[in-house]
């Protein structure tokens, strides 16, 4: 198991952490993910590496901005 940390930004309410969680876990691989909303904090557990390219990708989707914390 790896767990990794991000930040991602342009987050202001609990529908934008309900999306960044909602893309981030359909990531092949990550098995939980908690985010914090004030301090915008991302904690990825998976069950493989999975690349920052992916979880960066999936935030995307999400309509955010994410970089390693």
């Amino acid at each position: 198991m790896a767990t990794t940390a991000y930040t991602v930004s342009g987050m202001s309410c609990g529908h934008c952490v309900t999306s960044v969680t909602e893309e981030v876990s359909a990531v092949d691989g990550v098995t939980a993910v908690d985010v914090d909303l004030e301090s915008g904090r991302m904690v990825v557990t998976a069950d493989t590496m999975i690349t920052f390219e992916a979880i960066a990708a999936a935030v995307d989707e999400a309509g955010y901005t994410v970089v390693p914390a």
